[in-house]
């Protein structure tokens, strides 16, 4: 009811952002002209009009074409010399975590853990006693200063818990592969010496024993119950209500930064039916390409009901399952064949069994579904790569696209297996250089140079890259990650992170539109600029293909178009 109410006043525009709350309008053709036009495909081959029809391309050329077939009540944009490309696919992100992060507290800017306890002090103060304050985005290696009170770097939960004595505190990591938990928090859920660790996951401790607040990879499971059993006493309506607010948020940001479809790293099934539902009613104001995330006996019996190809004029799909084998290196859960150059005598963890991860393979296989396996440490990777060959033995069809998500570090030995194998690696260009100051204390020299985040190996092995920023790990903003991805250097400090595997602008731009849609089997409709592909359109200030580097990241998007009806005006 709450997105119903919405939708229907879909002129409104919010003056702060200018986002157009819907993606109804009230003109059936658009024309823009004077404009830089990339079709993605070609970044030699530069047009100046297109026009828009019934929310796929008619035409594309010079304006004096373009115009000369235009109906008499077309709308006509002119670009007045701005750069005109297909919209941003969004590789790997999560929707509705995004959504979350903007109503939530969002650390992704602390500079230290002295920044987020305050931000927590001030949220108890308007909270009510016993509420759950959630919040994400810390990470222990981009703060300015270490805690007072640390173990590896973790901050103790003492000063957290302090000001938060009434209110149970869970705080996830930017990477969503630990959290933070306060001692509220710890007690509801029966945290004490003699917790054993979970398989999978570790809680991390003091000298002594005692549970510092950290709760690393399958840990976080140990207070990620409690809390549900906190948001089952809320209503159906109240929980429905809050949910749909934060899709309305995340489509709201994601299309303000130009993005026109979204690929999601792991729906639940109530949340594959809501999508579905916004999808046929009109109401789902992004295209959204989601990856269903349960274990293997929920999915069995169950992918017939999920399932879904092209709902509501292809604004949703439901058509690869999500599943995972190891964490993220900031938080040590990447597994890696050797020992961690920071940490000797571990490799990481398996999260999830990989006879657990075969069988949801083969429930892949059998429904001709993709499969989608998040792997960052070599180890990880390598464990994948072999799974998928034995699929493929097993009678896979070769044009599988069957993905790899993150592909962050790999043995050099594993790099040309992908290409080979039909493998689609799906990183993220802004990992890269958010990551950089510890990828090498983590991995030390010789296997950050050669496997980590090694774009331009597994290009020249024929691979076809997928960009995002697995958002809300990272900042949503495809214009950063494309910074990322051509310069591998960092904004703040500017230090670079072995440029030798940079990709060139056109590799860059086409790992985030044209490989994208081949990654989701959409090719056909979406990701290049040509006739009869759907109107998804992004205008930009400048010319990614000609701008300098630090005017890439000045760069404004003056518009976001979808299936021809404009969705984001500056």
């Amino acid at each position: 009811m709450f997105i119903s109410r919405f939708i229907k006043f879909c002129f409104i525009i919010f003056t702060f952002s200018g986002i157009i709350s819907c993606v109804e309008n009230s003109s059936e053709e658009i024309i823009i002209q004077n404009a830089v036009i990339f079709d993605g495909l070609n970044d030699q081959k530069l047009f100046d009009a297109i026009a828009i029809k019934d929310g796929r391309i008619n035409k594309i050329g010079s304006k004096y074409e373009v115009i000369a077939s235009a109906g008499a009540n077309a709308k006509i944009i002119d670009a007045k010399g701005a750069f005109v490309m297909p919209g941003f696919i969004e590789g790997h992100g999560h929707f509705s975590g995004l959504g979350k992060s903007l109503q939530n507290l969002n650390f992704l800017n602390s500079a230290n853990w002295d920044e987020v306890v305050k931000m927590v002090e001030n949220k108890v103060e308007n909270s009510k006693a016993d509420a759950w304050i959630e919040g994400r985005g810390w990470h222990q290696e981009k703060w300015n200063k270490r805690p007072i009170d640390h173990e590896h770097g973790y901050p103790t939960h003492y000063l957290l818990s302090e000001v938060s004595q009434n209110n149970p505190v869970i705080l996830y990591h930017a990477s969503g592969h630990s959290l933070f938990a306060n001692a509220r928090a710890m007690e509801l859920a029966g945290i004490s010496k003699e917790t054993a660790d979970p398989a999978g996951g570790k809680i991390v401790r003091d000298a002594n024993g005692n549970a510092i607040g950290v709760f690393e990879e399958r840990a976080m499971d140990l207070i990620y119950h409690s809390y549900q059993e906190y948001l089952k006493t809320l209503s159906d309506e109240e929980q429905s209500n809050k949910w749909h607010e934060g899709i309305k948020l995340a489509t709201q940001e994601a299309v303000s930064k130009g993005i026109t479809s979204f690929q999601d790293a792991g729906a639940k099934m109530f949340e594959i039916d809501r999508y579905k539902t916004l999808a046929e009613s009109g109401e789902l104001g992004i295209r959204l390409w989601s990856m269903i995330r349960h274990g293997s006996e929920e999915l069995k019996g169950n992918l017939s009901k999920y399932k879904t190809i092209g709902a509501g004029n292809d604004f949703f799909t439901c058509n690869a399952i999500k599943t995972e084998v190891d964490g993220a290196l900031g938080s040590y859960g990447a597994w890696l064949l050797d020992d961690y150059s920071d940490k000797a005598g571990f490799v990481g963890q398996n999260t999830t069994e990989i006879s657990e991860v075969k069988t949801i393979a083969s429930i892949a296989r059998v429904n001709d579904m993709q499969l989608c396996v998040h792997a960052i440490g070599d180890r990880a990777n390598r464990e994948v790569l072999d799974l998928i060959e034995n699929e493929i033995n097993n009678g896979l069809q070769s044009d599988h696209r069957w993905r790899i998500e993150h592909s962050q570090h790999l043995s050099e030995e594993d790099i040309p297996r992908f290409a080979k194998l039909s493998i689609i690696p799906s990183m993220q260009g802004i990992h890269c250089t958010s990551d950089a100051p510890f990828v090498e204390k983590r991995l030390g020299l010789e296997r950050s140079k050669e496997g980590a985040y090694a774009w331009r190996n597994l290009m020249n092995h024929g691979s076809k890259i997928i960009n995002g920023t697995d958002a809300p790990v990272e900042d949503v903003d495809p214009l950063k990650s494309f910074y990322a991805s051509v310069t591998r250097k960092r904004v703040d400090t500017g230090f670079e992170f072995f440029t030798e595997q940079k990709m060139t602008r056109l590799e860059a731009l086409q790992s985030y539109t044209i490989n994208c849609a081949y990654a989701a089997f959409e090719e056909k409709d979406k990701g290049s600029l040509e006739i009869g592909k759907y109107g998804d359109i992004v205008i930009l200030d400048q010319n990614l293909l000609s701008c300098t580097d630090a005017e890439i990241l000045k760069t404004q998007v003056l518009y976001t178009i979808i299936n021809g009806k404009v969705v984001y005006e500056k």
